[in-house]
């Protein structure tokens, strides 16, 4: 497929890296400027180019960047044609993306990004940790292969999340509309708690909505307190025994 990714960080930088080995065409581009993808472009074939002409003559759109950066992006897919499949990877932090009322009122953070974009959305790759996503991808068929959810509301756009998700080296796992994607958002039982395709649909039924924001808000505090300046993503191992112990 030919996929544009807009955002290069801890998710967008990985992402870039797997799919392109996965054989797809990236384009990629972030809010600092082609130039500042030199390396990543050299070592993965993609190119870097602004964001306008990334989300050119592509299948499929990732935006990997944080929830507060979605609304300006309106104007910028408002050319996009219908049938491309765009990707969010997002999960609101009211620390990081300013209190956003309609989200602390209860609705499901998709269901907001959708209406901040005017179009449909895949919900994917946001409920797994940076260092795992990074280097705990395995072969399709590994006992111990982590599995991700994947929420859409277009069938076609559901089977493209989950088709590249898969080449991530995670297992995908249908986790239904995105009015349930709640179910995957941040305090969660599968929110970057690392778990197995038999695990996970266990996990996404227990998760009880209500408690999210504050078990959310325990696991932001704990890693502030262990990593210090609230932007620098723990190790996995830390990072899954905090989440499992908050989380499930």
């Amino acid at each position: 497929m030919n996929i544009g990714i807009i955002g290069t960080g801890h998710i967008g930088k990985t992402l870039v890296r797997k799919l392109a080995k996965a054989g797809h065409t990236i384009q990629m581009a972030n809010s600092r400027g082609p130039e500042t993808l030199k390396e990543l472009a050299e070592e993965t074939g993609a190119k870097a180019l602004t964001a306008e002409e990334a989300i050119q003559g592509v299948d499929v759109i990732i935006l990997s960047v944080p929830l507060k950066a979605l609304p300006p992006m309106k104007e910028l897919l408002a050319g996009v044609p219908e049938e491309v499949t765009i990707i969010d990877t997002s999960n609101y932090y009211p620390f990081r993306d300013t209190r956003i009322e309609a989200i602390e009122a209860g609705q499901v953070e998709s269901l907001w990004v959708v209406e901040q974009l005017g179009r449909p959305i895949v919900k994917a790759w946001n409920c797994v940790g940076s260092d795992s996503f990074a280097n705990k991808g395995t072969a399709a068929g590994s006992s111990d292969r982590i599995a991700l959810p994947v929420a859409a509301d277009r069938e076609r756009d559901r089977q493209v999340g989950l088709a590249l998700v898969e080449d991530t080296g995670f297992d995908a796992f249908d986790a239904g509309t995105l009015a349930e994607s709640w179910r995957q958002q941040p305090g969660a039982p599968c929110y970057c708690t690392d778990l197995t395709i038999e695990q996970l649909p266990g996990a996404l039924a227990a998760a009880e909505r209500a408690r999210l924001p504050k078990r959310r808000d325990l696991s932001i505090a704990a890693i502030q307190e262990r990593v210090g300046d609230g932007t620098t993503n723990p190790d996995s191992e830390y990072a899954v025994r905090l989440t499992r112990a908050l989380f499930m």
